[in-house]
């Protein structure tokens, strides 16, 4: 069998998207392989764009483990753009519903795509490290010498500590601000590798950036961030105890499409 794919990325971060309307339910052992950059596409992970009564369509995400994963923001990015080239949608702008919830995107010229992320209410340090929820579970880690450390390694052992390891792991951030400029790198689980960006890790980023002195800031911001990948933004406002009106914006680039035939 044979299906038709495209293959997209949101500053550095890919993922293979494909039409639920022509294409049938996958196994997980298939979504892996399909993933896997030796023996098929390769992408940190698969959406499958799904028709849905309340929305203009649903997005759904697989990492690249082959297992169901959650709200991815890049790959939704990703998903917006393949949806108005396949003229899933009509218009530049969308609802779309994720694993947590609906979410809007706009499309501007040249593909850079900004959608709503889910509201945050809650967070806590461990120490001096930050740890929320911002669709997906978060772990921000501040440090120096980011570029030359080994994350993979670093990551682990807060990825798989007895804290994390009994609850689905959780993706892993390290972070250095040098010139009042934000860098990153995240190891995400599911890949259970670095990758080049991280959406819902940089909402992340961008909400720790926030707190002085324990606590957050009160009022609108606008945070740039530089993953390895690319550059990305959140604009949010924080007030009464909830961070909100959140959006995440980058670029989005096809990078190729064709037809992988599945054994």
């Amino acid at each position: 069998m044979k299906i038709n794919f495209s293959k997209y990325e949101g500053a550095g971060n890919d993922f293979v998207l494909l039409n639920g309307k022509t294409t049938q339910t996958l196994e997980s052992s298939i979504i892996k392989k399909i993933c896997n950059r030796h023996f098929g596409i390769g992408a940190d992970g698969l959406i499958v764009i799904k028709e849905n009564t309340n929305a203009d369509f649903e997005m759904v995400y697989y990492n690249a483990d082959g297992n169901l994963g959650s709200m991815c923001g890049n790959g939704s990015r990703c998903a917006a753009v393949f949806s108005l080239e396949q003229q899933i949608i009509k218009s530049n702008r969308t609802k779309f519903r994720a694993s947590d919830g609906m979410h809007s995107a706009e499309i501007f010229p040249g593909n850079e795509v900004k959608i709503s992320m889910t509201d945050v209410n809650s967070w806590r340090f461990s120490e001096n490290d930050f740890i929320t929820n911002t669709g997906s579970p978060h772990y921000v880690k501040y440090v120096s010498g980011l570029e030359k450390m080994n994350i993979v390694e670093e990551a682990k052992k807060i990825r798989y500590n007895n804290e994390f390891s009994t609850t689905g792991g959780i993706n892993v951030n390290f972070v250095e601000e040098a010139d009042k400029q934000l860098y990153m790198r995240t190891y995400e689980r599911g890949v259970e590798d670095e990758t080049l960006a991280c959406g819902t890790g940089t909402v992340a980023v961008a909400i720790s950036s926030r707190f002085l002195m324990g606590k957050p800031i009160e009022g609108n911001f606008e945070v740039s961030i530089k993953a390895i990948g690319g550059d990305l933004k959140v604009m949010g406002e924080y007030v009464d105890g909830l961070f909100k009106n959140l959006y995440l914006i980058g670029p989005v680039k096809k990078v190729f499409e064709g037809s992988f035939e599945i054994d």
